[in-house]
């Protein structure tokens, strides 16, 4: 396919890697209109939150695991359940508490009556099995918990009493936080954090809004959603999310914007520095472009847009930033140092 086919929606640009296929744009097509009706299935149940079910699209597009931080009551498990219904996905739940071990979310052998009056040891799964695992405050778990959950989600895959297993693609961690400042949560290392592509923040509603949610949840039963795609759907798309051709300089404007991040180096502008003791790393850059290339997929677009990396950044950067003591004095967090950045970004 020729360049000046594969350039809708975008200003012409050089890109090095190979314009999508005749296929590859039918899909893009499809997918686009399946997005609208997988927002339009979810708003049946899910009042507001359009953002937050974008980016939860973008992730799961990306293979790559979000962070969701708001106080309770805001439907979290009830989004993530229902995003799971809509695309025949099996959903597993699991609540972190300080007492919760590696083998109650892994899974452990446990000894069994194999019906001839012998006794062997079989492995019974753990709730992570499952293709959409909501981590539930994921910030209350012990270092040895975390450390399985962190396997899970880089391998794609657990060990248990040293044998391996594969888990069910595709596979996503979608973990929740309560807000740090509520009794009994602290919050995760920076290196796990890292590890989550997007922080997506849920707010409260709108008064309209919460009228809405009240009118929704306190009548009948809820409707049970369509079924609009299947693991094998997500899959190709994933992979078609991958071959979404990227400008040259798209590559540039993401790796700079990680680079300013940085107060060591000489790449970050002079009011950061009292502001930031720690910047994004690598991963972020990689996930930038990747989540850019989920969002103009799911958009219907046939190339990664500067748009789609702005409309990325502020959840794929915000959790990565560590801020100062003058920071927090000036009421500056990292969600304001991104949303400036992104300004003089123009």
């Amino acid at each position: 396919m020729s360049q000046s086919v594969v350039s809708n929606n975008s200003s012409a640009s050089t890109v090095t890697e190979p314009s999508l296929s005749d296929d590859d744009v039918q899909a893009v097509d499809r997918l686009g209109r399946l997005t609208q009706q997988l927002r339009d299935e979810l708003a049946r149940v899910i009042v507001g939150q359009r953002e937050t079910v974008d980016l939860l699209l973008v992730c799961l597009f990306a293979r790559r695991h979000a962070l969701l931080m708001g106080v309770p009551g805001l439907a979290k498990t009830l989004l993530v359940s229902k995003l799971a219904e809509t695309m025949s996905l099996k959903f597993n739940r699991i609540q972190f508490t300080p007492d919760l071990m590696p083998m109650d979310i892994t899974g452990t052998d446990i000894l069994q009556d194999n019906g001839d009056g012998r006794r062997e040891f079989q492995f019974a799964h753990g709730p992570v099995f499952a293709n959409i695992v909501l981590a539930d405050e994921i910030n209350r778990a012990p270092p040895k918990t975390q450390a399985a959950m962190l396997e899970a989600m880089q391998e794609q895959r657990i060990t248990v009493v040293g044998k391996g297993f594969d888990l069910p693609p595709p596979f996503m961690v979608l973990a929740t936080q309560n807000p740090v400042e509520q009794e009994g949560t602290y919050p995760l290392p920076e290196a796990q954090l890292d590890r989550f592509m997007a922080l997506i923040e849920l707010d409260y509603p709108s008064e309209e809004e919460e009228i809405a949610i009240a009118r929704t949840t306190t009548g009948g039963r809820l409707p049970e959603l369509q079924h609009l795609m299947t693991a094998e759907n997500i899959i190709a798309n994933q992979d078609l999310v991958r071959r979404i051709p990227v400008p040259d300089h798209i590559y540039t404007e993401a790796a700079q914007l990680v680079r300013k991040t940085r107060p060591a180096g000489g790449t970050a502008p002079s009011w950061l520095l009292p502001l930031v003791s720690w910047g994004a790393g690598p991963r972020a850059v990689q996930d930038l472009i990747l989540g850019a290339k989920s969002r103009a997929a799911l958009e219907g677009s046939y190339m990664v847009r500067t748009e789609d990396v702005r409309a990325v950044a502020q959840p794929v950067l915000t959790h990565r930033l560590i801020t100062t003591f003058a920071a927090q004095a000036e009421g500056m967090t990292a969600r304001d140092i991104v949303a400036r950045l992104l300004e003089e970004e123009g």
